[in-house]
């Protein structure tokens, strides 16, 4: 479908709902989204049926799903994990590594260069998140250890040198390094984020003033209050809070954090300022049972129950297996946060943040036709990438 109108939908903008509206596209790019009935000769009309048409799902921080993850070295790993994740609504992901080997990683990024020119019926790629190997040791959470390590000037700058996809770096800021790690990630354009780190205020507001401008999934390994001598310390949590200017996400599963620590983020940071992700590993959209994090050659086992991925021993959550309409559905239905707020952290802020906004996010003429239609359960019915229908097709 080239020249596409879509009628009778709940137009969902950046700041309101147009009841009624009218969403038209040419040649993959929009060219209308409003109240009244664009005229549009030959073209394919769909009727929304009074669903929400919403700006496509923007996911910054995903290691797989529907069996695969990127860190298996193939491209059907990644060609797979793009096709289940648009069922369910998301158009532009952010595939992401695991702490390994760096031979691995390097297999990644060759791989991903292939599967970027082969995908045609999944979310589109963004790049890449590298998620470690430079991490507190003590916040590592399913990470490897045999891997955790601090950054090193002729390593991080060989691994840069292996790929031109790498667009963010999440590490420990903390760490000894990691500050000149910062100012050479932001040199280049790659968005340097805090995670899986025991930093204290003072450290965050350097990583800050460093480049550090993110946080990786608030509240999952990463300090909070703490005490020295008897003073309390405040961590990266509260540090998140009082810096206004940095940008957060969270995985918003409904198990990683409770309705009430949903409500806190978002009435703290605000929609502007706050990122949906879904952490997701390849359990996404797979039956519960045992399952691995990371590559089938040397990931670590898991187990996942209860909607969510969990250490053997039950100790820690081990990632998530949610989509990005399980996210939506669960800031609004469970947290009570507005519709067009939870849209908005699902699309065009991870776009701003990422630095995708000029060409996705919003429903704004000249932007790619990145579209989801879902009903009023955030049940996805259309999921439509650059124009082209990925998922659905008769509502």
């Amino acid at each position: 479908m080239n020249r596409v109108k879509i009628i009778n939908g709940k137009i969902i903008m950046p700041d309101r709902i147009i009841d009624g509206g009218t969403a038209a596209f040419d040649d993959g790019k929009i060219i209308y989204a409003g109240q009244s009935d664009f005229q549009m000769e030959d073209c394919t009309i769909i009727d929304a049926k009074s669903n929400y048409v919403s700006p496509g799902f923007v996911d910054l921080h995903t290691h797989g799903g529907g069996g695969h993850d990127f860190m298996d070295g193939t491209c059907e790993a990644f060609l797979g994990a793009a096709e289940m994740h648009a069922r369910h609504g998301t158009t532009s992901i952010l595939p992401t590594t695991l702490t390994s080997t760096n031979e691995e990683l390097k297999e990644a990024f060759e791989v991903f260069r292939e599967a970027k020119s082969k995908n045609k019926k999944g979310a589109h790629f963004i790049g890449l998140h590298l998620e470690g190997p430079y991490f507190a040791m003590s916040q590592r959470g399913a990470q490897d250890p045999r891997y955790i390590r601090n950054p090193q000037k002729e390593e991080y700058e060989e691994i840069l040198g292996w790929s031109d996809d790498i667009v963010r770096w999440s590490a420990a800021p903390e760490l000894e390094g990691a500050m000149e790690l910062g100012r050479a990630l932001r040199d280049r354009g790659i968005l340097p984020s805090i995670g899986h780190t025991d930093a204290d205020y003072e450290q965050v507001q350097d990583a800050f003033e460093n480049g550090y401008t993110h946080v990786t999934h608030l509240y999952s390994g990463m300090s909070g209050v703490h005490r020295k001598n008897a003073y309390r310390y405040a961590g990266v949590i509260e540090s998140a809070f009082i810096i206004d200017d940095l940008t957060v996400e969270m995985i918003a599963d409904g198990c990683h954090l409770p309705p009430c620590l949903l409500k806190l983020i978002y009435k703290i940071k605000g929609p502007s300022r706050i990122a949906l992700i879904t952490d997701s590993l390849r359990g996404a959209g797979m039956p519960e049972g045992e399952s691995i994090s990371g590559s089938l050659k040397n990931g670590q086992k898991i187990i996942i129950e209860d909607g969510v991925a969990k250490l053997p021993d039950r100790s820690a959550f081990a990632g998530s297996v949610a989509t990005t309409d399980r996210l939506v559905r669960t800031v609004v239905k469970q947290a009570g946060i507005p519709l067009v707020d939870a849209v908005k952290m699902m699309t065009i802020t991870p776009a701003k943040i990422i630095g995708v906004d000029r060409k996705t996010g919003s429903l704004a003429k000249g932007k790619d036709a990145d579209i989801v239609i879902f009903d009023e359960d955030i049940n996805v019915k259309m999921t439509v990438v650059k124009g082209n229908t990925i998922y659905g097709g008769v509502l």
